[in-house]
């Protein structure tokens, strides 16, 4: 929220300095975004006085002028801008000034031959407007020498503040203030409100026409001024108003402005002869519509309040008013609304429509209703001051809510919650500055929450409240106790392998994405999700209906966006989470990689060597075996079966599991039919890893590390080449020369894979290489050949394969 000091002091009586104030407003928690002090970026231009302007004996629309600024002689400037004439007085900036519109800093140049030693300014030079047609033209009598941003009225900063959505209080400056003058920066002044009397009854009345549904409004209130003559608000206001971005527009809606940033109470003004009958607060029906304030037109629903009359609807209920009905400089009679709306109906109507407007700002995040009266008379009182008119009595229709919270408050609590010890007197003042109500003594106190403290519903909001008043830096630094032993991991079993499985794919040349949690339907649909409890019911947009079942289709997305852009060479990954259901144990987490064209796992791109290859099915299954053994995972104990879910290529892709009950993942091509449903070109293969189904790590005896063993005896491979069926999986071969025994054989790899006529239908050739390592003593010819038989047996038993000849 903006703000400019000179704001802010018609509120808060102070003598602080604008950098104690900006340290103030971030230290009490209203966290200071910028300052923009014009006075302080337009200190070097001056008001000077140009007493000749000649013609540039070398170029046609350049003059050379001389200008006094007041400092003594006076200086050439070479000018190019058609208005600078003898005479005139204008801004000048002397050689060293930053140009802010141009941004460049002034030097002494040649022009032309013509030495000049500064410049004279235009508005968009300075950024004050869009108007670079020529130099700024000044009265006769402005003063020479004297600064132009203190003659114009410019040294008023401007303070823009974040404001969290729990302090709707300080959407007004009025708030603010109060918070500076709790932290001892000054005296709130008393800006009370004296009610306008009423001359005649209100002609016309409010009803609520909300049938058997809930209200979307708790109290309306509506007041006549008739005689007013409405023409441009007064200086004072729009000079407030345009420093914090608003466009002055005229008397009647300038004072609704001012008022939403000045009391945090927004208003809106109906032109009473523009309504016809009384006003009707309800919920719109379908098919109407309304053409709004900012000339869009806006159909509403049954969710929608909005303000309507015998002409049909005048506005959106706390959100903007209709075009039909708005006040321009013909207005004689205007009604001045001061209402209260439900906030969670304010947030909905207005994200629906997608109307961001500084009255649904506040009336979302609640505004205080006891204002709702009070904030009626006073626009009434400025209607009268800047109108003139008479005001009717006051229609008021429903009841505001009043708020009266008391709570007991431990002063103990402070210490206990916020590390610091002040004395009672220091917390009665800070809670008394606030606005609340302090009685009884201590230990506990009586404390009444005034009614622009919705935020404030429990004991620990005092404690913060006096924390944030008295400073964060009143807690004190405690070093935190020292253990005699050695600390235990504070990561979870979870948060380990999420960090070490985005280590582990990183190094295998993968690059990590950031994928939305929310995919379309049909994409839901095509990874197994999109069941009815996950669909969103209030979605960011039609591409993010539903939780999303798997990473890959952001993954799938990212590449092709990153393809379209010349990057087609490229393998991503992404650990996080992915939902089945709406139960806890639904939701998982996944470490996902894609890898697409040529990123194999030996490098991308084309090589002067040969062709590049193009991914595989056996470059994800490289991915998805080396990180679950990063992981710690017995990868030695899983098992490959052909197949995998429907987005996969069915003949090329394979689940990883322990056993038929605990799938760990899956790997492989992506399916052509998924990939088109995407609009994603491949080659792609990928893989998915539920970290959550990697079985725990047994608990060792001891944390002790086991002696290193060093054998040295040296190793023996052996290679067998057998025939079996052609359906016979190679993994189902390794695993049965492996148990040939256990206690000599170390490591069984596939180095050869052939199918020929040679070796009859069916029938393929499965050659593997087998590593004995000894541990007791070197291995006779004799003992080599007896385990070389018991490997030929088990082969045999297990898949009927025999050895080729």
């Amino acid at each position: 929220m903006k703000f400019t000091l000179s704001w802010l002091k018609e509120h808060l009586e102070t003598t602080a300095s604008l950098d104690e104030i900006t340290d103030a407003l971030t230290r009490v928690g209203l966290e200071v975004e910028s300052v923009e002090d014009k006075a302080k970026a337009l200190a070097p231009f001056t008001i000077a006085y140009v007493v000749s302007a000649v013609q540039h004996p070398n170029a046609d629309r350049l003059r050379v002028c001389m200008v006094d600024t007041g400092s003594g002689e006076p200086v050439q400037v070479v000018c190019g801008a058609p208005n600078a004439r003898t005479g005139m007085k204008s801004v000048f900036s002397p050689a060293g000034t930053y140009i802010p519109g141009k941004d460049i800093t002034l030097t002494v140049g040649t022009i032309r031959g013509v030495e000049s030693h500064g410049m004279l300014c235009s508005a968009a030079e300075l950024e004050l407007s869009e108007d670079h047609d020529g130099i700024i033209e000044l009265p006769a009598d402005a003063p020479v020498g004297q600064p132009y941003a203190e003659y114009a009225g410019l040294g008023d900063p401007v303070i823009d503040i974040a404001i969290t959505p729990n302090r709707p209080d300080c959407l007004g400056i009025h708030g603010v203030a109060r918070d500076l003058a709790a932290a001892g920066l000054g005296q709130l002044k008393d800006r009370s409100v004296a009610p306008v009397e009423g001359k005649f009854p209100s002609p016309v009345a409010v009803h609520f026409e909300f049938g058997d549904t809930p209200p979307l409004t708790p109290a309306f209130a509506l007041r006549l001024v008739r005689g007013v003559k409405n023409g441009p608000s007064p200086e004072w206001m729009q000079r407030q108003l345009r420093a914090i971005g608003l466009r002055p527009i005229n008397a009647l809606v300038d004072i609704t402005n001012y008022l939403t940033f000045d009391r945090g109470r927004p208003l809106h003004v109906f032109d009473a002869a523009k309504v016809k009958g009384d006003l009707i607060v309800r919920r719109g029906r379908e098919g109407e519509s309304l053409l709004a304030l900012d000339g869009k037109t806006y159909a509403v629903d049954p969710s929608i309040c909005v303000i309507a009359d015998d002409n049909g609807l005048e506005s959106l209920g706390g959100i903007m008013g209709g075009e039909a009905s708005g006040c321009d400089e013909n207005t004689v009679d205007v009604l001045i609304e001061s209402a209260l709306w439900e906030p969670l109906n304010i947030a909905q109507t207005g994200r629906k429509l997608g109307i961001h407007s500084d009255a649904r700002y506040r009336f979302e995040r609640g505004v205080d209703p006891a204002f709702m009266l009070p904030g009626l008379e006073l626009a009434t009182r400025l209607v009268q001051e800047l109108c003139g008119g008479e005001a009717s009595e006051i229609v008021v229709t429903g009841a505001a809510p009043e708020p009266h919270l008391v709570l007991a408050f431990p002063i103990s609590e402070v210490k206990r919650l916020a590390g610091i010890d002040p004395s009672e007197e220091e917390i009665r003042r800070v809670l008394t500055a606030l606005g609340f109500t302090v009685s009884g003594d201590a230990p506990v106190l009586t404390v009444g929450v005034p009614s622009w403290r919705p935020d404030v519903d429990g004991k620990a909001d005092l404690v913060e409240e006096v924390m944030r008043i008295l400073g964060v830096d009143r807690v004190p630094s405690t070093p935190l106790p020292k253990s005699e032993n050695v600390s235990k991991p504070v990561l979870t079993l979870a948060q380990t392998r999420t960090r070490r499985a985005k280590r582990a794919l990183a190094a295998r040349g993968l690059v990590e994405a950031v994928t939305w949690s929310f995919v379309a339907k049909p994409v839901a649909e095509a990874f197994g999700g999109g069941k009815p409890e996950l669909t969103l019911a209030n979605p960011i947009s039609t591409d993010m209906s539903d939780m999303r079942p798997s990473l890959l289709p952001g993954l799938l997305l990212a590449s092709q966006r990153n393809a379209d852009r010349g990057v087609a060479d490229l393998a991503l990954f992404e650990v996080g989470q992915i939902f089945r259901g709406t139960k806890p144990a639904d939701q998982l987490t996944s470490a996902t990689g894609i890898r697409r064209a040529t990123a194999t796992v030996n490098g991308a791109g084309r090589h002067w060597q040969g062709k590049a290859p193009a991914v595989s099915v056996f470059d994800a299954k490289a991915d998805a075996l080396a990180l679950l053994d990063a992981l710690g995972a017995p990868v030695d104990k899983f098992q490959i079966v052909a197949g995998a879910p429907a987005w996969f290529h069915p003949g090329r892709s394979g689940t990883i599991q322990l056993g038929p009950q605990n799938v760990i993942g899956w790997f492989g091509e992506l399916h052509p039919s998924v990939l088109e449903a995407l609009d994603v070109d491949g080659p792609l293969v990928g893989f998915e890893i539920l970290l959550d189904a990697i079985p725990a790590p047994r608990a060792r005896p001891t944390k002790t590390k086991s002696p290193l063993e060093l054998v040295p005896y040296q190793p023996v491979t052996r290679d067998f080449a057998f025939v079996v069926d052609r359906k016979v999986e190679a993994a189902k071969l390794v695993k049965a020369a492996q148990g040939a025994d256990k206690g000599l054989i170390s490591a069984v790899s596939v180095f050869d894979v052939f199918e020929g006529a040679s070796l009859g239908a069916d029938k393929k050739s499965v050659a593997i290489e087998v590593t004995l390592r000894p541990t007791q003593k070197t291995l006779t010819d004799e003992e080599i050949e007896a385990v070389s038989a018991k490997i030929v047996a088990q082969v045999g038993k297990a898949t009927a394969g025999v050895l080729r000849s």
